[in-house]
Formats: C-alpha cells, structure tokens, sequence
C-alpha cells in the first residue's frame, strides 16, 4: 500500500492544513490517510487507439474498500482482470480528483471486448 501513500501524501497534507494542523504527526497522517482512503473511488481507464490518436475507455469505477486486491497489487489484478495494455488509475474522493497513476502490464489484452464504463 506504499504506492498509494504517496499518490495521497500531498492530499492528506492539504486537507490536515485545513483542519489548522499545520504540523501533523504520523498518527494524524495515518488516521487522515485511512479516513480519506476508506471514502475514496478507483476508476480504471485503459487506453485504446482511435483513428489517429488514442482516447480512454472506461473499465470499471469501485469503492477502494470493494477493489483490495488492485491496492495490494495492481499488476497482477490488472493482468488478471484486463489482460495488458496502457492503464491509468485515478482516485477520488467524492467528485475531488485526489491522483492518477500508470500502470502497462504485458500480456493479451482481455479488456477489448468488455463494455465501456461512462466517466
């Protein structure tokens, strides 16, 4: 879960700032943390070519609490789940855009003849 902590890092900092504290100790980053995570959404997107340039098909959008095993390890869910390809993971909280990350696992893509999600 050490990748997602540092997509969070800068968030969780800023929403401790608003709630004036202003130097949080570790206990306070790590209960902001969870708190923050325990709201968030996971849309996973991957990219597909499109006439001459690529757009993003939405793949699936999920509660992080409903999508552990992609936090614990995001290559294998994906391969698992999409087959390969480009994928891009945003994360939000309600409709507060927190980060994305890439992700590109080898394989056959699986994802080409599942349904788009809108987003």
């Amino acid at each position: 879960m050490d990748w997602v902590w540092i997509l969070y890092k800068d968030y969780i900092k800023k929403q401790l700032r608003r709630m004036r504290i202003y130097d949080p100790d570790e206990s306070q980053l790590q209960e902001t943390f969870i708190k923050v995570l325990s709201a968030s959404t996971i849309t996973i997107l991957v990219q597909e070519p499109w006439q001459n340039a690529v757009r993003f098909k939405g793949l699936k959008r999920e509660e992080v609490s409903k999508i552990m095993p992609l936090i614990e390890d995001p290559t294998s869910y994906l391969l698992e789940n999409f087959g390969g390809g480009k994928f891009k993971i945003n994360f939000h909280q309600g409709m507060n855009f927190i980060a994305t990350i890439n992700f590109k696992p080898e394989g056959e893509p699986k994802w080409r003849e599942m349904p788009s999600i809108p987003f």
